[in-house]
């Protein structure tokens, strides 16, 4: 639908566009990046759900629609370019974990992420979640940034099949002489040039470039149909246990770690992101975090409603801000394609891993300039700030990344006698993360 010079006004002030230096078509390339980066969820999701009895064409619906009812919430409450779906890690706890390893039925565990919705909700409007963003130092906002920067970079390489498993040394160099591998090496160097040529959308158009590249050496093919039905979610909707089980000790056991690990990872996106595109005022906050923090806790509920696993701020989020996203119309442009994609399932299915990958990689670059802020030469900063940078990679996860910081910070603070230096909600969190590691 064509853009008319009325609701580019419209679009304008609702989004505050001048404000934010930007333009509707600076917003929208980013959107669609954004978008290109994370719509490999739209295959994994269904794939893990799966393996626990769920239809996996409901599961596919719910995937978008949740992601695309989540982003349009991020994007009209909060103003931001953050975008939504359910995430990686937890829909694998969920499958592998809760139902498969621990035996109970994907009903539970959908139980359960209604539960976590629903609390995250009460946090937020207790103000208990923007508390904990608030308190966090500025060394550790700059390190999450980084941190995040590697573990995307790492995802984005083993994606590629540039770093695998080795069992002696637990990760290697893969085999550079695959033409996957060299199809995602190609798509680091276009994508790198048209940054170095400072044009405007490098990023997507790296993505449909090296896609081009895959359809020519058989790593992808142009699908023979490209709009199909959407499947129904009637067999995932609504899919609840009863109140016996809901109050059961297991159940609290399964919402609490669902709990930790998004609440962590959530925030600790929200604040990586928003320190790189300098969304950050000078006391250390990010504007409207309550709204989206409200945008991701009633997400994650109506995900759970529709069928499908914890709907969570995605890190992807940072290749939209790269390409210099800066307002809610990046992430109705997201939203958008999230929703059209449930009809266009065979165009997305096009894209190979090499191409998102790539972007990732070079995406992952860009989340480190903020390790320029960080004083190496304060030990106590110095020491929590690499153990958050090394740790989210090391360990496959941006709340053990803060874990290891938060946790180091306190501890090196007090014992160096700066205990002035900690904010109140530190040892709080501090605490919090200790019990749950003794407890687990």
């Amino acid at each position: 639908m064509e853009i008319t010079n009325k609701n580019k006004g419209v679009l304008a002030n609702l989004f505050k566009l001048s404000e934010n230096k930007t333009t509707i078509k600076t917003e929208i390339i980013a959107g669609v990046t954004t978008f290109m980066t994370m719509a490999y969820i739209l295959i994994v999701n269904p794939d893990i759900l799966s393996a626990t009895g769920m239809d996996r064409g409901a599961v596919f619906t719910a995937t978008a629609l949740s992601a695309a009812f989540a982003t349009f919430l991020m994007a009209f409450m909060a103003n931001l370019p953050f975008a939504l779906a359910p995430g990686m890690g937890l829909n694998a706890f969920f499958a592998f974990s809760v139902v498969i390893g621990m035996g109970y039925s994907w009903q539970f565990a959908l139980t359960a992420v209604l539960i976590e919705g629903l609390i995250f909700i009460i946090l937020t409007l207790t103000n208990v979640r923007e508390a904990i963003i608030n308190g966090m130092p500025m060394v550790i906002k700059n390190s999450v940034s980084v941190g995040i920067g590697l573990f995307i970079a790492f995802i984005g390489f083993q994606s590629a099949g540039i770093i695998v498993d080795n069992p002696a040394t637990l990760v290697g160099l893969g085999n550079v002489k695959d033409p996957g591998v060299l199809l995602a090496l190609v798509g680091i160097i276009v994508t790198g040039i048209l940054l170095v040529k400072n044009i405007k959308g490098a990023l997507l158009m790296g993505i449909i470039v090296t896609t081009i590249g895959g359809i020519i050496i058989g790593k992808t093919a142009i699908p023979d149909t490209f709009i199909s039905t959407p499947p129904s979610i009637k067999p995932i909707f609504w899919q609840f246990v009863s109140m016996k089980e809901v109050l059961s000790w297991n159940m609290v056991i399964v919402v609490f770690t669902f709990l930790f690990v998004d609440l962590f990872d959530t925030l600790g996106t929200l604040i990586g992101v928003s320190t790189k595109a300098n969304m950050i005022d000078k006391d250390g906050k990010i504007p409207k975090v309550k709204q989206a923090l409200f945008a991701d806790a009633i997400g994650t509920t109506a995900g759970a409603m529709m069928g499908t696993s914890t709907v969570t701020t995605y890190v992807e989020s940072a290749s939209g801000v790269a390409e210099g996203g800066r307002t809610g119309l990046t992430a109705l442009t997201t939203g958008v394609l999230f929703l059209i994609s449930a009809a266009c399932a065979p165009i997305f299915a096009t894209v190979p891993p090499q191409a998102t990958a790539a972007v990732l990689i070079v995406v992952g670059m860009f989340m480190m300039s903020p390790i320029l802020k960080i004083n190496f030469e304060d030990y106590t900063e110095a020491i929590p700030a690499f153990l958050t940078i090394i740790m989210m990679p090391l360990a496959y996860s941006i709340a053990e990344g803060l874990v290891f910081g938060t946790i180091s910070y306190v501890l090196l603070k007090v014992m160096a006698g700066r205990s002035k230096e900690v904010h109140p909600m530190m040892y709080v969190i501090t605490t919090l993360f200790i019990l749950k590691h003794v407890l687990g």
